[in-house]
This record gives C-alpha cells, structure tokens and sequence, in this order.
C-alpha cells in the first residue's frame, strides 16, 4: 500500500494531488492512503451549486477568510481550517456495483480503532442539522456533536472512501458554516459541530499525532511505501 504525506502549495494544486493518487490506483492496483491537514478553505458540493444562494454561500465564506471552492461530488459544504484533518483510503475494485457497504463499514471501524486510541468514544450516526449531513458519519456517545463525516466515490476500476475530522477547530468551522448554510437553505445547527478535542479528554489535541493515528488505523497492518503527494508516478 502506498501511503502519501503533505498537501500541495495552493487549494487547486491539492485536489490535483489527489486526483493523482486515484488516477495511479487504477493504472497499478496499488491501494493508497492519503491523510492530510488541507488549506483554509470551504468545499462546496455539487447539489450546494445548483442552490439560488450559491453565491452569496460563497460570499459568506469569502468574507471570513475562507476561500470558496466547489468539488466534483455531492453532498453539502465543509470547511477546513488548516488544522482540519482530511483522509482517504483509495483501493482498485473489480465490479462498481459490489462492496459500497463493505467499504464504508471498514473505514468506519477503522476510524473508531483511531478515535479510540485518542480517547475518543465514537459511535455511527449524527445528531439532527449537522454539518455536511449524510449515512456515514460518527458522533460522540450522547449524540450531541458529529465529528467525522465520511463520503465514497466509486469509479469504473477504483473506489475512495474519504472524510474529515475537525481536530480543535470546532468554533471555527461553526462560525463559517452558520451563515454559508443559511445563504443556502440548509438546516444547521451550529451547536452540533464536533472534534477530538470537544469529544475527548485532551483540550488541545496536537493535529499532527490525531493525523498519525488516522492513517494508522486507516493502513492498518498492510507493508507500505511512503510517498509525497507530489511523486503519485
């Protein structure tokens, strides 16, 4: 398995990044693992696009400091602060139509597996309003804060389970959220944003060590080859 570390200089040159590493899957049929604190920035997805407040979505996170960018897949708005950790677990597949469930149950467990190792009690499910809502996401034990989202994009020949993880920086992904989702008519509950820090026991929870743990569990026992994310060749 090949494991790739850092980010790209800009936002741009990150999601090429990783664009890369899905494209080297399918030619080699080397399963990779990325995890990676991404630039300032709030994600839009394809459904926030298509919203009559799209642009004042962006105008609002704009006006914060967070550049807006828009992504190939659904889903709703995330933001990332710099300290926000990103991952994915990208693997060649035989049959697009198989395996979806199988995907996500593994990386749920295996983020339950580096949760815990941080003293975090993470259970499945989200409380109502939460940020990028979905079927796969992890909330602490009393239902009150989500604290990891998970998505999968399935290609012809290569399947990307990835997700987010805010690390400290629950405040400040709230105070973006609250106006970008209310420029697009989206329920949200500031109150409801989570993180390893609000979940856990350690307050200030150093984000390179939650990143080291995320992509541990996330290789699991596999041999693996360490790359930057500038050499996916």
């Amino acid at each position: 398995m090949r494991v790739y570390r850092g980010r790209g200089a800009t936002v741009a040159a990150d999601r090429a990044a990783s664009e890369r590493v899905v494209e080297t899957v399918a030619a080699d049929r080397d399963p990779a693992v990325r995890v990676w604190r991404p630039s300032r920035h709030v994600a839009f997805g394809r459904r926030d696009a298509t919203e009559p407040g799209y642009e004042a979505a962006r105008s609002a996170a704009r006006d914060r400091g967070f550049p807006p960018v828009e992504r190939e897949v659904g889903g709703r708005a995330v933001a990332y602060t710099g300290s926000t950790v990103a991952f994915a677990r990208v693997v060649p597949i035989d049959d697009p139509r198989s395996g979806l469930g199988d995907r996500y149950d593994a990386a749920t467990a295996d983020l339950q597996e580096a949760l815990a190792a941080l003293g975090v009690d993470a259970v499945e499910g989200e409380p109502p309003d939460a940020f990028c809502p979905g079927s796969h996401s992890l909330q602490t034990a009393d239902g009150a804060h989500k604290f990891v989202g998970l998505a999968q994009r399935v290609y012809s020949d290569v399947a990307a389970v990835a997700g987010v993880l805010p690390v400290a920086d629950h405040d400040a992904i709230a105070g973006v959220l609250a106006p970008v989702y209310d420029a697009l008519g989206v329920p949200f509950d500031p109150v409801t944003v989570g993180s390893v820090a609000r979940a856990g026991s350690d307050p200030d929870p150093d984000p390179d060590r939650v990143l080291e743990h995320v992509e541990s569990a996330l290789v699991g026992d596999r041999p693996t080859t360490v790359r930057s994310v500038d050499a996916t060749e």
